[in-house]
C-alpha cells in the first residue's frame, strides 16, 4: 500500500532548501492519521478526552502550555508520550502535534504536545528547560491525568528531536532544569524517539546558510566565540549508562541535519551499554516519502509499546 509523504515539520528559515524539497508538516500529519485510521478500523475507535491550554509552567510573566489527550475508558494509569515539534527552534507550536496525541490517546496512552519558548524571544537553554518542566509537570499531576510517572516517552522531529534527546540524556546535575516549576520531580524520560534531530553542534557539519540562519540564533554565539555553548547544547555531551532506550530515524541523504548526527549519538550510547535502534532510510532527505511512512510509523509504535507498556 502507498502512503502519503512524511516529513519533519521543520521549516528552514533561510527558505531555499525547504522550498525545493517541499517539506511540510501537513504531510507528516496526514501519514500518521492514515496509519492510525487503519489501526482504528481493525480495533474499533476508543473515545478520548482532550484538554487544551493546560499551564505547565511559568517563566517570568509568561505561561507555558500543553495539550493532552487520554483514553476515556479504563482506570489507568497509562503510559505517556510527549511530542515535540520541529521548525528550527524558532517556528511551529504545540498544535502541530495535535493529531499525534489524539492518535496515541486512542491506543492507550496519554498523549501530550508541548509549547516551548522560541527564537528570537528565547535561546538555548530555554527550549530544553521548558521541555523538562513539562515532563516534571506530568509527573506532579500523574494522579489527576492517570499517568504512569515511571513510563513517560518522548518523540521529537528535527529541532524537536534534539530536545527529545536532551530529555533522555540529562539530569538535574547537568544544570538544564530551569525554573518552570515542580522542581521536586525528575525530568528524565524512559524512551526516546528522534526523527533526524541534531545531536552534536560542535561538529559544524551543516549547510552554511543553516548554521548562520538557524544554529547561531538558537545558541546565541558563533562556534568560534563560544565553543563551550555548542558542547553544552549537544546531547552527545551527556551520555551515560543511565540513558533510556533510544530509537533514531534518519534519511541517508538528509541535506539539513547530516545522517552522521544520529549515527554518532547512537554509537556513543551503545558504547555505554544503552539499548539503541538506528533506522537509516536509504535515499531519504529531511523528511520521508511514500513507502517509508509505514515502516517508520510502525517501528515507532512498536518501540514505544515495548518500552512503555511492557
Amino acid at each position: 500500500m502507498n502512503w502519503p509523504p512524511i516529513s519533519s515539520g521543520s521549516n528552514h528559515p533561510a527558505g531555499t532548501l525547504f522550498m525545493k524539497r517541499n517539506v511540510t508538516l501537513g504531510s507528516l500529519i496526514l501519514a500518521f492519521v492514515v496509519f492510525l485510521f487503519l489501526i482504528a478500523a481493525r480495533r474499533g475507535s476508543p473515545e478520548i478526552a482532550v484538554e487544551r491550554d493546560l499551564v505547565y509552567g511559568r517563566v517570568g510573566d509568561a505561561e507555558l502550555k500543553l495539550d493532552l489527550a487520554m483514553p476515556k475508558a479504563g482506570r489507568g494509569p497509562f503510559p505517556a508520550i510527549v511530542f515535540l515539534h520541529g521548525r528550527g527552534w524558532r517556528e511551529g507550536n504545540r498544535r502541530d502535534m495535535s493529531h499525534f496525541i489524539e492518535g496515541v490517546g486512542r491506543m492507550g496512552y496519554v498523549g501530550v504536545t508541548v509549547e516551548y519558548r522560541l527564537v528570537p524571544a528565547a535561546r538555548f537553554p530555554a527550549p530544553v528547560e521548558d521541555s523538562k518542566a513539562a515532563v516534571r509537570w506530568l509527573r506532579a499531576n500523574a494522579g489527576k491525568y492517570r499517568i504512569r510517572p515511571d513510563r513517560i516517552g518522548v518523540v521529537g522531529f528535527s529541532a524537536g528531536g534534539h530536545l527529545a534527546c536532551m530529555l533522555g540524556v540529562t539530569d538535574k546535575e547537568d544544570g538544564l532544569e530551569g525554573t518552570g516549576g515542580n522542581a521536586d520531580q525528575p525530568s528524565r524520560v524512559q524512551a526516546v524517539v528522534s526523527f533526524f534531530g541534531p545531536t552534536d553542534f560542535s561538529t559544524r557539519d551543516w549547510p552554511r546558510d543553516l548554521e548562520k540562519e538557524v544554529i547561531v540564533p538558537f545558541l546565541g554565539e558563533s562556534f568560534a566565540d563560544r565553543p563551550d555553548v555548542y558542547k553544552r547544547a549537544s546531547p552527545i555531551t551527556y551520555v551515560t549508562k543511565d540513558a533510556p532506550p533510544f530509537l533514531f530515524f534518519h534519511g541517508t541523504e538528509d541535506e539539513l541535519v547530516p545522517v552522521d548526527q544520529s549515527k554518532r549519538l547512537a554509537q556513543k550510547l551503545k558504547s555505554f551499554g544503552v539499548s539503541v535502534q538506528l533506522v537509516l532510510l536509504e535515499g531519504e532527505r529531511h523528511g520521508f516519502t511514500d513507502a517509508k511512512n509505514q515502516e517508520s510509523m510502525k517501528k515507532m509504535l512498536d518501540f514505544l509499546a515495548e518500552r512503555l507498556k511492557r
